[in-house]
C-alpha cells in the first residue's frame, strides 16, 4: 500500500498471479479542515490514520484468498459429486448475494474491523505505556532518584517493544508482510535517489526509511521518557491518566522530528535517526522481485514519479 497526499493504493497478487491495483481517496477521520497542514496535531492524524487505513488495505487484500478458498471449496464438491455415479450429483450451491447482503456484511466487517483496531490500541497501550510504569515501580523502594525511576521506565517500554519486533518477525506471515514492506521502502528510496522506477533499480535500492512508522515508534519511546520526567504526581493512578493523556502530545512531536529528519542529512540528524534505522532491519526484509513489482504498481497509482525526476534531478 502506497499514499501520496489524499491518494492511495493498493497492489495484490492474486492467487492466479495477475497483479490488482485499487487507487481511492482518504479522508483524515479526524473532522478537522487541513488536520495535515497543522504542526503537531499532524502527528495524531497520521497515528490514527495509518491504523484505519492499514486495517482497511488489509481486509480489502485478505478478500481475495477468501474467494480464492470459497473457489477450491466449489470445485472440491463437483469433483467430489462425481465419485459417486449411484446417487444425485451434487450442484455447485454457491449462494449469489443480493446488494441488501452485500451491504449487510460490509457493515458487519467494518464493525469488526472497528473492534479490533480499538482492541489493538488499548493493548498496544496497557502493554507499552502502562505496563512499563507498574514494572518501573518495583525499583522505587531501591531508587529514590525520581528521574532516574523514569529513565528505567522508558528502557523497560524500549526492551517490550524491541522484544515484540522480534518475536512477531520470526512468524512466516508477518515476515512476508516485512518484506513487502521493504520492498515500498524500497521504492521510495529508489525514486528520491534519482533513479527509474524499475525492478531492477528497486532492488538495489535501501530498504530502511528515516521516514518509515517503526522510526516513528522508536521516537514515540524516546520523547516519552522525557515528557514523563514532568509528571511528578503522588497517586499511582494520577501519573497513569497523565501518561495516558500525554500520547497525543508525544504523537505530535514525535511525528515533527520524524519529518524533519526524512528532509535533512545533517550529522546530529542521521545520528538520532540510527536507532530507528537498526529496528528497521526487523521490521523490513529483502523483497523477492515479484513483490517489487507490486509495489512499483501500487507507487504508479499515486505518484508520478517521472515528472519528480524532471523536476529535482
Amino acid at each position: 500500500m502506497m499514499k501520496f497526499g489524499e491518494k492511495y493504493a493498493i497492489a495484490v497478487r492474486k492467487p492466479d498471479q495477475e497483479i490488482e491495483v485499487k487507487q481511492d481517496i482518504y479522508q483524515s477521520v479526524l473532522p478537522i479542515p487541513n488536520v495535515y497542514k497543522i504542526p503537531f496535531l499532524r502527528g495524531v492524524a497520521s497515528f490514527v490514520d495509518s491504523l484505519v487505513l492499514g486495517m482497511k488495505t488489509l481486509t480489502w487484500s485478505a478478500s481475495f484468498y477468501e474467494d480464492e478458498e470459497e473457489e477450491t471449496s466449489d470445485e472440491s464438491l463437483r469433483d467430489d459429486s462425481t465419485i459417486d455415479h449411484d446417487t444425485e450429483p451434487k450442484t455447485n450451491n454457491k449462494k449469489i448475494l443480493t446488494e441488501a447482503e452485500i451491504n449487510k456484511k460490509e457493515k458487519k466487517d467494518k464493525m469488526i474491523m472497528g473492534f479490533t483496531m480499538v482492541f489493538s490500541i488499548v493493548v498496544a497501550i496497557g502493554i507499552f505505556m502502562v505496563l512499563p510504569y507498574f514494572l518501573s515501580s518495583f525499583f522505587k523502594g531501591m531508587i529514590q532518584n525520581h528521574f532516574l525511576v523514569t529513565v528505567i521506565e522508558g528502557f523497560i517500554r524500549i526492551g517490550l517493544f524491541l522484544s515484540y519486533v522480534l518475536l512477531v518477525s520470526r512468524m512466516k506471515d508477518i515476515r512476508r508482510t516485512f518484506m513487502y514492506h521493504g520492498a515500498e521502502h524500497k521504492c521510495i528510496n529508489c525514486i528520491e535517489s534519482g533513479l527509474d522506477l524499475t525492478v531492477a533499480n528497486v532492488m538495489k535500492s535501501s530498504k530502511e526509511h528515516k521516514r518509515c512508522g517503526t522510526s516513528f515508534l522508536f521516537f514515540v519511546m524516546m520523547v516519552s521518557i522525557i515528557l514523563f520526567f514532568f509528571i511528578t504526581a503522588s497517586s499511582p493512578l494520577t501519573r497513569v491518566a497523565i501518561r495516558l493523556a500525554l500520547l497525543p502530545v508525544v504523537a505530535g512531536i514525535s511525528y515533527e522530528i520524524i519529518r524533519f529528519a526524512g528532509s535533512s542529512n545533517h550529522v546530529l540528524i542521521n545520528l538520532l535517526s540510527k536507532p530507528g534505522l537498526w529496528v528497521q532491519k526487523a521490521t523490513t526484509k529483502e523483497p523477492d522481485e515479484g513483490m517489487v513489482e507490486v509495489a512499483i504498481l501500487a507507487t504508479e497509482a499515486v505518484f508520478d514519479w517521472k515528472a519528480y525526476k524532471e523536476e529535482n534531478f
